[in-house]
């Protein structure tokens, strides 16, 4: 597939992100992909649909608000890179503008590996405790 295709790919899927539609999410990804948040351990790797979106849902799922703000998306060959930020609103009142950027590599039109790179420590400093101590139980 092409860099345009790919990068169209990435499009629909950050659409699907950000609507929070798990099962559209789902598609995005074959059993080998792999999602992981560079901050966490190296071995903390959700593997294959069904992982990947039990692990955003236990993240993203408790937010009120979740909004997309894209800066800049490159693609080249396989790979598509985007910079942008998330702006999360919990119903407790906090929320925070959580810089990122994220690496997709796709074949076949599919997102084999994503790989996102944020600052742990400014989300932990705008999130309740409450959140904490929720996505610390973990999503398997």
């Amino acid at each position: 597939m092409g860099e345009a295709t790919n990068r169209q790919v990435v499009e629909r899927f950050w659409r699907a992100l950000y609507d929070r539609d798990w099962d559209r999410i789902a598609t995005f990804f074959g059993p080998d992909s792999q999602y992981t948040d560079v901050p966490s351990p190296e071995d903390d790797v959700a593997r294959g649909p069904e992982q990947i979106v039990a692990r955003l849902r236990l993240g993203i799922e408790p937010l009120q608000d979740y909004i997309h703000h894209l800066r800049h998306v490159v693609a080249e060959g396989d790979l598509v890179i985007t910079e942008h930020a998330e702006e999360w609103r919990w119903h407790t009142g906090e929320q925070i503008v959580l810089p990122f950027v994220s690496v997709h590599e796709l074949r076949d039109g599919v997102i084999v590996r994503w790989w996102d790179y944020w600052d742990l420590q400014t989300l932990m400093n705008a999130a309740p405790a409450w959140w904490v101590e929720h996505i610390m139980q973990g999503y398997t």
